[in-house]
């Protein structure tokens, strides 16, 4: 494909071939590598419902989280090569499973590839709705190209502060790139639109992860998301952090959050009077860290 042999799909623009195999920041090549894809329930009330979430879980990742829970995938590069043509099988399967979406987790690198299968599977009878399960560390002008092939745009906005950026991560300017690319994606989906089920059809829900010893982080993320977002749009404020992969090794981080961290986090919230959103529960234990969505009839921030 063109766009690999240069390849500036991802604000590192590493401008490798990867039709020769080479790679780079990433660690993708032509080939489209997932790690597995299965039907999950555990994703917010309106993304799962009743017959859960057709999840692909693509490998490699644009981003080196020092926390990341899926770092077998992400940063170990677990998985298996498949062609465009078996992606395209691979979101018909799941469709057939009665899934409510299509759920393409950590896109990012294969975005060209992507639109290629979901071409192939539309043609084939795909129809129910694409979600783009990205962490937001986008370029504009790749977007523009999924636009009219994604339906619901998934974006975390981990940081708005660059430095934790740079010192979890290992990326530059995430705060200003991640937000550049979710007014784009506000642009191209619009307000989120949902079915008689509840089921989102169309539109954007921010993600946030609260992270230890950050609180002032994520007020300026809830800060910023309220300033700057129409307030039709939802967050989803995630209390599921436990320490893995390096964070282990990492003082700040080597912990749950506090009660304490997280009634800051509702007060302000309630403070902003932010309208539509998910917040999660806090478990006190490890095992209790499986999304708890609390939410009322018209899916209100609780």
């Amino acid at each position: 494909m063109q766009l690999l042999e240069k390849c500036e799909i991802c604000p590192h623009e590493c401008k490798i071939n990867r039709n020769q195999g080479r790679v780079g920041r990433c660690k993708a090549t032509d080939k489209v590598r997932i790690a597995l894809y299965s039907i999950h329930h555990f994703e917010e009330p309106c993304i799962s419902g009743e017959n859960g979430s057709g999840t692909i879980f693509f490998s490699n990742c644009n981003l080196n989280c020092v926390y990341c829970q899926n770092y077998e995938i992400s940063q170990l590069g677990k998985g298996k090569d498949i062609s465009i043509d078996e992606l395209a099988d691979i979101l018909l399967e799941q469709q057939a499973k009665g899934v409510e979406n299509i759920n393409l987790v950590t896109p990012t690198s294969y975005a060209v590839q992507i639109i290629e299968a979901i071409k192939i599977a539309k043609h084939r009878g795909l129809k129910i709705p694409i979600i783009y399960n990205t962490n937001a560390y986008e370029k504009v002008e790749t977007l523009k190209l999924l636009e009219g092939y994604v339906d619901v745009f998934l974006p975390d906005l981990k940081y708005a502060q660059n430095d934790l950026g740079e010192k979890y991560s290992n990326v530059k300017n995430y705060f200003d790139i991640a937000t550049k690319a979710i007014q784009e994606m506000i642009r191209q989906v619009g307000r989120p639109q949902f079915n008689d089920k509840g089921m989102i059809q169309k539109g954007v829900i921010i993600r946030h992860l609260v992270l230890p010893n950050c609180v002032e982080n994520s007020k300026r993320v809830l800060s910023w998301f309220k300033d700057n977002v129409p307030k039709e749009v939802y967050i989803s404020v995630m209390a599921q952090y436990f320490p893995t992969y390096k964070a282990k090794d990492i003082n700040e981080l080597n912990r749950k959050l506090t009660n304490e961290e997280w009634k800051q986090i509702e007060d302000y919230i309630d403070m902003l009077k932010i309208e539509n959103g998910f917040i999660q529960e806090l478990g006190e234990h490890e095992e209790e860290y499986v999304p708890k969505w609390e939410f009322d009839e018209e899916r209100k921030m609780s």
